[in-house]
């Protein structure tokens, strides 16, 4: 097996005004041409749950309502799990070149989580026109903007 090194391009904060990515000054210039995206994939790292216990656990239990009763950790968006690497699509509010700051609209990280990578959201690699899910989540949002205000606590056995 080999072995890989993985070094944050920055961190995600937030702060009165929400969240934020701050790029290392070192890769700011990799920002440029960003604006006009209106979204971007930030790769990051759970890094709360990098511990060898948490990256042991293959199964966990129903940790959706209606889900199976055990559940594969590739079918959880749980951040316990063999690699614990995060994929969240975010929307883009304003970039500040200068300071290496991307304000985005919202992000389920903690804050100081490492961030990995950026990409931009591009539609057509990006965007699956008609997705299938199981049954068990099937009455879940079908896009980011339609999730803000779905009563999540229902789905949730945590």
């Amino acid at each position: 097996m080999t072995n890989f090194q993985v070094h944050p391009i920055g961190t995600i904060c937030t702060d009165g005004e929400g969240s934020y990515l701050k790029i290392d000054p070192d890769y700011i210039p990799a920002l440029h041409a960003l604006d006009g995206f209106s979204h971007i994939n930030a790769i990051w790292w759970f890094s709360g749950f990098d511990t060898a216990e948490a990256r042991a656990v293959l199964e966990t239990e129903q940790p959706y309502k209606n889900a199976p009763a055990v559940m594969g950790i590739f079918a959880t968006r749980s951040p316990i799990r063999p690699n614990p690497i995060a994929l969240t699509t975010v929307e883009v509010l304003h970039i500040d070149y200068g300071q290496g700051i991307v304000r985005i609209a919202y992000i389920d990280a903690d804050d100081n989580t490492p961030l990995l990578d950026i990409k931009p959201y591009t539609p057509s690699f990006d965007r699956v026109e008609s997705p299938r899910v199981p049954d068990w989540c099937g009455s879940w949002p079908m896009s980011t903007e339609a999730s803000g205000d779905f009563p999540w606590e229902d789905v949730f056995n945590f």
